[in-house]
């Protein structure tokens, strides 16, 4: 299995990146290629003490910068690292393509140069975050701001497949995001959602789940238009770091409050870890040919490690294969 990461994506490059590619070596089952200028990578690792011997690099001039116009990966960005490392990928030189640089770019490079999988109206990005007691995917977080009613339906068929196929839910529970439970609630696009995914039966689905209810472990997929998806990923992740930095500050008010700490602390800890984004990595663009991660922006070495991970997960599992193979499935079922 051979792993592209793109060696200058996200706000911690090169250093977080090679670093995490490091650590991803020493434990997953697969060669990892590092995408960017050779001597940046080399003179980074050189002084940071980082011994890239178990590294691949593929050499590119450029860096993607995240002001750029997310199209100009197929025109005067081609020289860059995410597009050399997308169109190696496509060119069937590796098996996955992981990057913290521009989203937007990320999703244009991966929809064009890799390009869809026949039948996917539009690829998704699939936010796998944590609830009160295992992972939900969120489908989807931001590619796509304005949706049909279709393309909803399509999004929940891909969630679903993810999160049997990749994270093995036998019977993952679907469900609209939407301002109440009544199938009434919500915009034209989510009513008429709504009836449309009630009528799927190769889905489970479960009604419409308020945005509060989400943490609570309710669904395995939580369908929403980008714009929405999106929106519920950024107060998710800012809820999150707002109630344990509160909760630390708590603790380290005084010296009686510190001692009490530790009475508490492996519950802590257990919380922490179970809040982190950066034990999932980032999140899949499904429906595309090949396997590609958007990672964190602010993606450290732990994050981009995971990332890696994922992306292997994604490999192992087979996931565009088990997607072409489910779009068939309901082609063939239709002209009967």
């Amino acid at each position: 299995m051979q792993i592209f990461v793109d060696a200058f994506g996200g706000d911690h490059a090169p250093l977080e990146i090679i670093k995490g590619c490091i650590e991803a070596k020493k434990t997953l089952p697969t060669d990892i290629t590092l995408v960017g200028d050779t001597a940046k990578i080399k003179d980074c690792a050189e002084k940071n003490g980082l011994d890239i011997s178990g590294l691949s690099i593929l050499q590119a001039d450029a860096v993607f910068e995240m002001e750029t116009q997310p199209t100009e990966i197929l025109k005067s960005r081609k020289d860059t690292s995410m597009a050399v490392g997308l169109r190696a990928l496509a060119e069937g030189k590796g098996d996955a393509f992981v990057s913290a640089g521009s989203t937007g770019a990320l999703l244009v490079g991966a929809t064009f140069l890799v390009k869809r999988i026949h039948g996917v109206k539009r690829p998704v990005i699939g936010g796998v975050m944590p609830s009160v007691d295992k992972p939900f995917i969120l489908v989807d977080t931001g590619a796509n701001v304005e949706c049909t009613v279709p393309m909803l339906c399509q999004f929940a068929r891909l969630g679903n497949i993810y999160m049997q196929k990749i994270l093995g839910v036998e019977k993952p529970r679907v469900a609209l995001a939407n301002i109440g439970a009544e199938a009434t609630k919500g915009t034209k696009l989510q009513v008429e959602a709504y009836a449309a995914l009630s009528e799927m039966s190769d889905i489970c689905f479960t009604g419409n789940i308020e945005v509060r209810d989400i943490a609570f472990g309710k669904a395995d997929v939580i369908v929403a238009d980008g714009f929405t998806g999106n929106v519920i990923l950024k107060m998710y992740e800012g809820v999150a770091k707002m109630i344990t930095n509160e909760l630390k500050a708590m603790f380290k008010k005084n010296s009686l409050s510190m001692l009490s700490y530790l009475g508490v602390k492996s519950g802590m800890d257990a919380f922490k870890a179970k809040m982190d984004y950066k034990k999932y990595g980032g999140a899949p663009i499904i429906g595309v040919e090949k396997t590609v991660i958007k990672a964190h922006g602010s993606s450290d070495a732990y994050a981009i490690q995971n990332a890696i991970r994922q992306a292997v997960t994604c490999v192992q599992g087979d996931m565009p294969g088990q997607i072409r193979a489910a779009l068939q499935a309901e082609k063939s079922e239709a002209d009967t």
